[in-house]
């Protein structure tokens, strides 16, 4: 007679089981993979082997076994040049260096065309300053030296007002301390 395993014991034979099953699909879908190429990451091959990825990151040796076969190079199909992982991240970062400069030019483009359509309106509005501007500044010159050299005539006219006023004192001094006259 052979014992009968309890319901713990049958529990964990199937867990097992399970576990087994999967892991042999995994297993089948990089065999096929590193034989056929194709998009080799954990995401694409649990989606293949119908596991979820937390299966694969439980199992150190197939995700080693996943992050080998994304690193090799494609088998060469005899169809032309081979595109290696490498390559193509290089030219991930080129690409994304050269959107960065044309992201840069186009703000660049856009301030200068929003400056031009502001003056435009500005100018078509009559809210900006006259056409004849050269004129106005030279006019503005003009009036800066005339409003200077008015006030040094009147500089002038003030010292010799005040000459005037000295020298009256002076007379009106004298003529009030006269040697006969009394106070």
């Amino acid at each position: 007679m052979t014992p009968t395993p309890s319901s713990g014991e049958r529990l964990a034979q199937g867990r097992r089981a399970d576990s087994a099953r999967r892991r042999q699909r995994v297993l089948n879908v990089l065999d096929q993979l590193s034989r056929k190429g194709g998009t080799v990451s954990v995401s694409a091959v649990a989606r293949s082997a119908g596991v979820d990825r937390t299966f694969l990151y439980r199992h150190p040796d197939l995700l080693a076994h996943v992050h080998a076969l994304a690193t090799e190079s494609p088998p060469d199909s005899g169809k032309g040049p081979t595109v290696s992982r490498a390559s193509l991240q290089a030219d991930l970062l080129a690409a994304n260096a050269r959107c960065t400069r044309l992201s840069e030019q186009i703000r660049q483009l856009e301030q200068r065309l929003s400056e031009a359509l502001g003056e435009q309106v500005w100018r078509s509005t009559g809210i900006g300053p006259p056409t004849d501007i050269d004129r106005l500044q030279v006019r503005i010159t003009e009036l800066e030296q005339q409003t200077l050299d008015l006030r040094l005539q009147l500089e002038e006219k003030d010292e010799e007002l005040s000459a005037a006023r000295a020298a009256n004192r002076e007379l009106t001094k004298t003529v009030n301390q006269e040697p006969g006259r009394t106070a």
